[in-house]
């Protein structure tokens, strides 16, 4: 990092800072007491405050990592500084413990993006910067900074095992992403991802190494979508076959592989991976959960790829591969037709965003999920067009991981979407620096109207005193 990329640096992380922590003082104020999942968590933090460690509320679905990390931070803080009472192991104290993992999100986003983008020499340290302030105030996850949720510090671990993993570290990236595990389960897939990149990465040099010795320049320079649809599933299967690739693949990730078997054995003590209230978090094939989660791409980074230049190509794609387009999208009206599944929650729950964007668009007409398919295919090909630059399997493996993530859940709800947006967009190419200026300008509108809707625009449920606020 060069000096004034340095300063330029801490210049943005202590505004961000200084700008959440004023934010944080404006919801404390207004939101003193727990709100809405923090009822279950604070309470459980408390008493691990109080080295309660066996208690456990049994609605809380997650691993006790969050409680952990907080009583490691809070309690040394209070001995230091000489806390005591009530002040210790606050809603107050406990909220400030995500600010504190917003902070390392920002450097973590940072030193994420020099390596990824290490040979990019185009890049600027002011575009570096920009990106990494865009990224951390990505307002889904921005806005659970200010909450106590699982969500910052989850992501931290996350991302903070794969930095590790890009540098070769293995064994830090698997501690780490057990730390991740402990937040919330479902980043064993990160997990596994990060072990897949380790893969991937030998089966390009494998795949590259035979297309030199067959010299099939044509074959090797396509570049379309529906290229290399069977030699490629062949090829990985050939190699992965191999004895002699195996134990060199097993001997590049065994620490990946033994979190792996350790989640498969808390799984069967578990009986399941959910830990408490399971009625409300059963597993299921959602697959309109993808076109979800396109649909949400597509939204927080249309300055990239809802282009007049993306939609010219996308045209052109679709008038050369009519077949192919064709047998995608009755794919994707039959799995919208059998596996759309609708949550009690995203019905009843009239706090979260989902709600409205469920009532005012799927509930609308009985056809509107299907009209919508032509939207999802552009997502689809958008998204997809944006990872180009990456190779054929790291492409494959970063979508089984996405589909692993979120096809399960059977809640609509974008604090899932949050770990697999930051991948991917970590991963595409940098964008001109207009456009990230209208990125960033775009993140802070909509996490001005987020904030102004949570502090100022409360309402009440009939038979209830409690206020009650808009939030993701």
């Amino acid at each position: 990092m060069y000096r004034g990329e340095a300063h330029g640096f801490w210049a943005a992380l202590s505004g961000a800072f200084l700008l959440s922590c004023l934010l944080f003082a404006a919801v404390t104020r207004r939101q003193r007491g727990p709100y809405m999942d923090e009822a279950f968590h604070v309470p459980q933090a408390q008493a691990y405050c109080h080295g309660r460690f066996l208690q456990w509320d049994p609605m809380i679905t997650t691993l006790p990592g969050l409680y952990l990390a907080s009583v490691g931070v809070v309690k040394p803080a209070a001995w230091l500084f000489g806390w005591t009472g009530n002040v210790v192991c606050s809603t107050g104290m406990l909220r400030f413990i995500n600010l504190l993992f917003s902070a390392g999100n920002f450097y973590l986003l940072y030193l994420l993006l020099c390596k990824i983008h290490q040979k990019n020499k185009a890049v600027s340290g002011f575009q570096r910067i920009l990106t990494t302030l865009t990224l951390a105030m990505f307002p889904t996850l921005y806005f659970f900074t200010f909450l106590y949720y699982t969500d910052p510090g989850s992501v931290f671990f996350t991302l903070f095992a794969y930095l590790m993993c890009l540098y070769g570290n293995h064994k830090t990236s698997a501690l780490l992403g057990f730390c991740g595990f402990m937040f919330r389960q479902t980043n064993i897939v990160w997990t596994v991802f990060c072990a897949g990149t380790v893969v991937a990465e030998k089966l390009n040099e494998a795949w590259k190494t035979k297309l030199q010795k067959k010299k099939d320049e044509k074959f090797s320079s396509r570049k379309g979508p529906f290229s290399d649809f069977i030699r490629i599933p062949k090829f990985i299967i050939e190699y992965l076959l191999s004895p002699k690739n195996l134990v060199t693949l097993t001997a590049l990730t065994w620490p990946y592989i033994i979190l792996v078997a350790v989640f498969f054995g808390f799984v069967f003590i578990n009986d399941g991976i959910v830990v408490g209230d399971r009625s409300s978090h059963e597993a299921c094939l959602h697959f309109p959960q993808l076109f979800y989660f396109l649909s949400f791409t597509v939204f927080f980074s249309f300055p990239h790829l809802l282009t007049p230049t993306k939609i010219r190509k996308f045209l052109l794609s679709l008038r050369r591969h009519p077949v192919q387009y064709s047998l995608i999208a009755v794919i994707s009206l039959l799995l919208i037709w059998k596996f759309t599944y609708v949550h009690k929650y995203l019905l009843a729950d009239n706090r979260h965003y989902t709600f409205y964007v469920w009532r005012k668009v799927f509930q609308r007409h009985d056809l509107v999920k299907y009209v919508l398919v032509p939207v999802y295919l552009f997502a689809g090909w958008s998204f997809t067009d944006m990872l180009k630059s990456k190779s054929i399997f790291w492409i494959l493996l970063y979508f089984v991981c996405l589909l692993a993530v979120i096809v399960p859940q059977k809640l609509l709800e974008f604090r899932y979407f949050i770990l697999p947006f930051l991948i991917y967009r970590l991963n595409i190419p940098f964008p001109s620096l207009y456009r990230q200026l209208l990125e960033l300008a775009f993140y802070i509108v909509v996490n001005a109207v987020t904030f102004y809707l949570f502090l100022n625009r409360t309402f009440q449920w009939p038979n209830s005193d409690e206020i009650q606020r808009f939030m993701w």
